[in-house]
């Protein structure tokens, strides 16, 4: 059986322990503070990442160099026979893309999967190549699967202020100035390609109910097959504190006991975009490969 290498970038939310527990190989994704370069979970904790936006530090998103992810496929496959790279959604960043264009000259040996995830949906997507692999899989066989499954998750995320969805450019500063007066919290969504609108909440309490119901919708309709099946994982994000982050992932596990709940912080490449105190809930498939375990 080929050996073959997974790798995630840190968009998927695993620390390197967590990786390194799981068989998941990650690239770190850097971002720009006040020009100045870092790589999340290296030289970045997401507690010093929030320290910087109270202080309202320039901060940008990037992707990794050619240069950085040649390296990264090459050391690999010194000790590996291929390569399963899983970046966050090609809707989401050119990563992706990037990474593709570069596989191309692997000979095969390399597979990017473009399954439109990030965050906890993300590191789903990389357990399930780690499980792919160890029945027997091969890497373009993994991607295939992977890439068959794309569409079949949710995040819904609520925001605790406007001032970055304002920063963005996602809202007018009318909006946003109206929106805090009378305590609008939106409740955004995530279905694979981008980040959209989803609703809004009056209040914190009503957008996490708008949340939950989005979940059990989506657990009645387009993941109604899967639920059947037992194949439904529940979990939830955040840009909380650890004492918030338990809190809301009690709330999770209340509304849905049947199903066991994960819980992670939401990658630096969103945070920078909502901001902190913001709140996610996901819902994705397991394969039916997962059936047998």
């Amino acid at each position: 059986m080929k050996s073959i290498a997974i790798v995630a970038d840190s968009n998927c939310g695993m620390t390197s322990e967590d990786a390194e527990k799981h068989g998941v190989h990650l690239l770190a994704m850097p971002m720009f503070i006040n020009g100045k370069q870092y790589f999340e979970g290296k030289d970045l904790t997401h507690e010093q990442f929030y320290e910087y936006l109270k202080q309202d530090a320039e901060v940008s998103t990037s992707q990794p160099s050619v240069g950085e992810i040649q390296d990264v496929f090459d050391e690999l496959l010194k000790d590996h026979d291929e390569v399963v790279y899983i970046p966050m959604s090609s809707g989401l960043s050119g990563t992706c893309q990037t990474a593709t264009m570069l596989a191309n000259d692997y000979d095969g040996k390399v597979q990017v999967v473009n399954n439109q995830r990030i965050s906890v949906t993300q590191r789903q997507s990389a357990l399930d190549a780690v499980l792919l692999r160890d029945k027997g899989f091969g890497a373009e066989e993994i991607r295939a699967k992977l890439e068959e499954d794309r569409f079949n998750s949710s995040i819904y995320i609520t925001v605790d202020t406007l001032k970055y969805l304002k920063k963005g450019g996602r809202i007018t500063p009318a909006a946003a100035a109206v929106g805090t007066i009378l305590n609008i919290k939106p409740v955004l969504q995530i279905q694979g390609e981008k980040l959209d609108a989803f609703a809004k909440a009056r209040g914190l309490a009503t957008a996490k109910k708008l949340m939950l119901k989005a979940i059990h919708s989506d657990l009645e309709t387009r993941f109604a097959d899967a639920d059947a099946k037992g194949r439904i994982h529940i979990a939830g994000a955040h840009t909380c504190t650890p004492e918030i982050a338990d809190a809301w992932k009690e709330v999770i596990q209340e509304e849905f006991p049947n199903y066991p709940v994960h819980m992670d912080p939401l990658p630096l490449s969103i945070a920078c975009h909502i901001g902190y105190g913001s709140l996610a809930v996901t819902v994705s498939s397991w394969l039916p490969e997962r059936e047998e375990e």
